[in-house]
């Protein structure tokens, strides 16, 4: 079996996909927790020796770095047959809601919550813009999830994976309570903590946790 080594820091939602789809898979990694918030990440010399992108997460197979998460997803979901698409149809929905999740809600929730939450002075018409945008991006999932148990049906993917991440961690660092402004979202969120193995970020990404001025 394949040996995994994961470049994470605990706030990274992207990280937490892979530790998560891992998880669920049954296999384990080792932790390799990075400094994000110190600046690592920035310096020539990580960029050269473990991402030239410059992001985490990074996962090592077999001492192999590969980077972005999405397609990490997908390969994952195909070496362990599990979380992927069985049909033509399936695979075209599993990539649709998989993108629009990177371009649109990762993409805004990512830099909104961290925005929020792990900076001391931010803008408020620049959180203002992003909230406005992400109630429009949560609107359109939840519409979504009254009809759908998960993102492409009956059973979750990668793609239900990844729009999760960002949306499971606390309150208070994105704040939003689905429970009350979300419902279909809320449930969804709840059958996805309901699989086997299911474990929240925190406890999946040991290490120094960043401070929250959103508290």
């Amino acid at each position: 079996m394949p040996s995994y080594r994961l470049h994470y820091f605990p706030e990274s939602g992207n990280s937490y996909k892979l530790a998560l789809m891992l998880t669920l898979c049954g296999e384990t990694f080792e932790p390799v927790w990075t400094d994000f918030a110190g600046g690592v990440t920035r310096t020539a010399e990580w960029r050269k020796t473990v991402n030239e992108m410059g992001e985490i997460p990074v996962l090592e197979i077999d001492g192999v770095k590969m980077t972005q998460t999405a397609p990490l997803l997908l390969k994952l979901a195909d070496q362990y047959g599990r979380f992927g698409a069985e049909t033509e149809d399936e695979k075209f929905e599993l990539l649709r809601w998989l993108f629009w999740d990177n371009h649109k809600l990762t993409g805004y929730m990512a830099t909104y919550r961290f925005m929020r939450a792990f900076t001391e002075k931010n803008d408020p018409q620049v959180l203002k813009h992003f909230r406005r945008r992400l109630e429009d991006f949560l609107g359109i999932l939840d519409g979504h999830l009254q009809h759908n148990a998960f993102a492409i049906g009956a059973r979750p993917t990668v793609a239900d994976i990844s729009m999760m991440a960002y949306l499971h961690y606390p309150s208070d660092e994105h704040g939003f309570d689905f429970a009350q402004s979300h419902p279909a979202i809320h449930a969804w969120l709840g059958r996805m903590a309901a699989l086997p193995g299911w474990k929240p970020a925190y406890e999946l990404l040991p290490g120094k946790r960043m401070t929250n001025h959103a508290k």
